[in-house]
C-alpha cells in the first residue's frame, strides 16, 4: 500500500509539475498577434517597434511579429484575404475603399486622423496652393492614393490639368526626381516624403486636408472574421500601439527613432530622417485628442468626412455610413506604457 501510494504521489507530482511547466510557457509565449506593416520601416511605424523594444506588447501578454510591407493597398489585400495576419497597418482610406468593394475589413485604430497626401513644393517657390500650379511641372504616380484626387485639389485654386503639366513617374523614383529638380512639385504623402527629399531640396507640404479633401490616414485594421475569434487580444494590441504613440508625443521622439533603429539593424535606418518623419506626423494627429477619447479611438465624424471625400471622387460607390467602416470600443487605457 505504501508503495502504491508512493508511486501514485509520484505522478500526482510530475502532472502537477508538467502542468505547471506548460501554464508559465503558455504565459511566456503569449497570445500570437501578426501584423503586416505598410511599408518597410519609417517613422510612421515608431509606436510599433517601440512597444516591441520597450517590452510593453510581451507584458500584456502578446507574442507580436511585425512583417514589412510594400504598400498599403497590398498589405490590405493580403490581410483582408486570408488568416495569414492578425492586423494591418496601413492608409484608412484604401481600407474603406476596399471595404466598398466587399473586402470585410474595418479600422480598429485611427492614428493620423487628417490626411497625409499633399503637394511638396520647394522652399521660397512662390507656391502657396493650387492656384500657383499654372505652368507648372508637377510629378505624381498615377496608381497611387493621390491620384484620384488631383482634379479636385487642382479645381480649389481654380484650374484644371491642361493648365500644368503632370509628369507621371513609379513610385520608387519619385523622391529621387522632384529631390533633383525634375520639376517644381509632387504630390504624394508628406510625413514620409517631405524629410526624405529636403535633405537635398528644401521643401514644405500643402496638404490636401486644408482644400476639403480630408479622410484618416494610417491606422490599424483587422478582418471581421480575426475580430470575431481574436477580438480581446487585438484590442490589447491596438491599445498598447495607441498608448505608445501618446508616450512618444509626450517628449519621448528621439527614444522612438533609437529603438527602430535597435529593432531593425539590418535596415541601415537614418535616425535624423526617422525623427523627422516622427516630428512631421504629429501635425496628422490632430492633438490632444478630443475630451474624452483616447488617441487612436476611431471617431465616427471623421469617416463620415471621409466617405463623402472618396464619394465625391468616386472611390466609394456603396456604403454611405461612416459607421460601417470602424470597429468601435477596441482602444483602451494600456496599463503596460507609462504616461
Amino acid at each position: 500500500m505504501n508503495r502504491f501510494l508512493a508511486r501514485l504521489f509520484g505522478i500526482f507530482t510530475v502532472c502537477c509539475l508538467g502542468l505547471i511547466l506548460s501554464v508559465g510557457a503558455m504565459a511566456q509565449s503569449g497570445e500570437k498577434i501578426k501584423v503586416r506593416m505598410d511599408w518597410t520601416p519609417w517613422g510612421g511605424q515608431a509606436a510599433l517597434h517601440l512597444a516591441q523594444q520597450k517590452g510593453w506588447f510581451a507584458a500584456s501578454g502578446l507574442d507580436v511579429t511585425l512583417e514589412d510591407g510594400n504598400g498599403s493597398v497590398t498589405t490590405i489585400q493580403i490581410v483582408g484575404g486570408g488568416e495569414q495576419f492578425d492586423v494591418g497597418h496601413a492608409a484608412l482610406a484604401s481600407m474603406m475603399i476596399a471595404r466598398d468593394k466587399g473586402l470585410p475589413v474595418k479600422a480598429i485604430a485611427v492614428f493620423a486622423r487628417l490626411s497625409d497626401i499633399g503637394l511638396l513644393v520647394p522652399k521660397d517657390s512662390g507656391i502657396n496652393g493650387p492656384k500657383d500650379l499654372k505652368g507648372k511641372k508637377v510629378i505624381y504616380t498615377a496608381g497611387s492614393l493621390e491620384a484620384p484626387f488631383i482634379d479636385a485639389f487642382l479645381a480649389s485654386g481654380g484650374l484644371k490639368r491642361g493648365d500644368l503639366e503632370l509628369i507621371n513617374v513609379d513610385a520608387a523614383s519619385k523622391a529621387s526626381s522632384y529631390a533633383v529638380g525634375r520639376a517644381d512639385a509632387a504630390f504624394s504623402t508628406i510625413p514620409f516624403f517631405l524629410p526624405v527629399v529636403s535633405q537635398s531640396r528644401a521643401s514644405e507640404a500643402i496638404r490636401f486636408a486644408d482644400y476639403n479633401l480630408n479622410m484618416p490616414s494610417f491606422g490599424l485594421f483587422a478582418t471581421e472574421s480575426k475580430l470575431a475569434s481574436k477580438r480581446e487580444s487585438i484590442s490589447k494590441f491596438a491599445s498598447i500601439v495607441a498608448a505608445s504613440w501618446q508616450y512618444i508625443y509626450n517628449g519621448h521622439e528621439s527614444e522612438a527613432a533609437d529603438a527602430m533603429i535597435a529593432q531593425r539593424p539590418q535596415a541601415k535606418l537614418d535616425k535624423a530622417i526617422l525623427r523627422a518623419q516622427i516630428d512631421a506626423l504629429k501635425g496628422f494627429f490632430q492633438l490632444p485628442a478630443p475630451s474624452g477619447q483616447l488617441l487612436g479611438a476611431p471617431i465616427e465624424a471623421d469617416f463620415v468626412t471621409a466617405v463623402k471625400t472618396l464619394t465625391d471622387v468616386g472611390l466609394i460607390k456603396t456604403l454611405k455610413d461612416g459607421k460601417e467602416f470602424f470597429a468601435p470600443n477596441l482602444v483602451r487605457p494600456a496599463a503596460a506604457v507609462p504616461k
